[in-house]
């Protein structure tokens, strides 16, 4: 994706706004998700077809990550070994999901498709901040 496009999908063409914008969709979007595995871990558990212990774990996880990304949303220019550990997180969430998957979890039919949805909105994170990232870069040089 073009920095160009990802500057009309962010409503903005300064480089480092974009950066801040997906970086604090991502803060919001794993935060929502956090506070729902730990508020609802029991019927989720139950609705997914995983453990509720495992939902808790997880919501508490990913709420000092989401809290982690939007202290890093919220810099005025977020560093660039920040901002590659959240890519590299993301993308690490990612195969980490698919593999569990795969290999150790047997979720009923709603969580395997909420498990790969999951993933995929996770790896597009990863994407948009790695482009916006690159943008930001280049207009640096």
């Amino acid at each position: 994706m073009s920095a160009t496009k990802l500057a009309t999908l962010a409503r903005t063409s300064a480089p480092q706004s974009v950066l801040r914008r997906f970086l604090a969709l991502d803060a919001v979007v794993t935060g929502a998700n956090a506070l729902a595995y730990l508020a609802f871990s029991g019927p989720l558990g139950r609705f997914l077809g995983v453990d509720s212990t495992l939902l808790l774990a997880l919501g508490a996880f990913l709420t000092v990550y989401a809290a982690g990304v939007g202290l890093l949303a919220s810099r005025r220019q977020p560093p660039v070994f920040g901002v590659r550990a959240v890519v590299e997180a993301n993308l690490a969430w990612t195969a980490v999901s698919l593999a569990a998957l795969a290999l150790w979890l047997t979720p009923s039919t709603a969580g395997a498709v909420w498990t790969v949805l999951q993933a995929l909105v996770v790896a597009g994170f990863a994407a948009l901040q790695h482009t916006a990232l690159k943008a930001r870069q280049g207009m640096n040089s």
